[in-house]
């Protein structure tokens, strides 16, 4: 199911008589192999697409990231948030499948947003401060690489099953952020 068939405008004839376009907000979060996008590679990208109340999530991992499937999670989309996605994200999908995201998408990285509120730190440090709850509080980047090798080594299925939910954590507590942080 594309994002385009997920995100059509609720009450459409509705919306077009009354000249209200309803915005589709994406949420886009990755891990990798480690921090350097020059050097390691992607692991799991999850998006997230949220009009009014309906959202549906996506992932891929490993063989299955392309620049034509993520662009497929992203399709309906009107603008990408990310938190250190400009320093970190989006520049691993520039590098790795030659994806230049904010030329086909409005982009909004929430850090800066919380820096401009004196929210110091990663993404889990001001999701504490906010009181967004996580069930994998103790999880950390480190520990997502660390995950991907056991499966990829080990074929520890429970450990991608743990990094993929890591990852959807990260990319649902991103809408309650923006909604938190009181940003449009």
């Amino acid at each position: 199911m594309s994002m385009r068939a997920f995100c059509p405008p609720t009450e459409e004839n509705a919306a077009k008589e009354s000249g209200r376009q309803v915005k589709c907000y994406g949420y886009l979060d990755i891990e990798t192999t480690g921090l350097s996008w020059r050097h390691c590679g992607l692991t799991v990208v999850g998006v997230a697409a949220v009009r009014e109340d309906r959202s549906r999530f996506g992932q891929l991992f490993g063989g299955q990231i392309n620049a034509d499937r993520v662009l497929g999670l992203l399709d309906g989309v009107d603008e990408i948030y990310t938190y250190n996605g400009r320093r970190f994200d989006l520049p691993f999908l520039k590098h790795g499948l030659g994806l230049d995201l904010p030329k086909q998408f409005a982009h909004t990285d929430l850090m800066f947003n919380c820096w401009r509120k004196d929210l110091k730190g990663g993404l889990k440090a001001v999701e504490v401060r906010l009181g967004i709850e996580r069930r994998l509080a103790s999880m950390n980047g480190y520990m997502a690489v660390r995950l991907w090798w056991d499966y990829v080594n080990n074929n520890d299925v429970g450990a991608l099953q743990k990094l993929l939910e890591y990852n959807r954590e990260d990319v649902m507590n991103l809408h309650v952020l923006r909604e938190r942080l009181g940003v449009k």
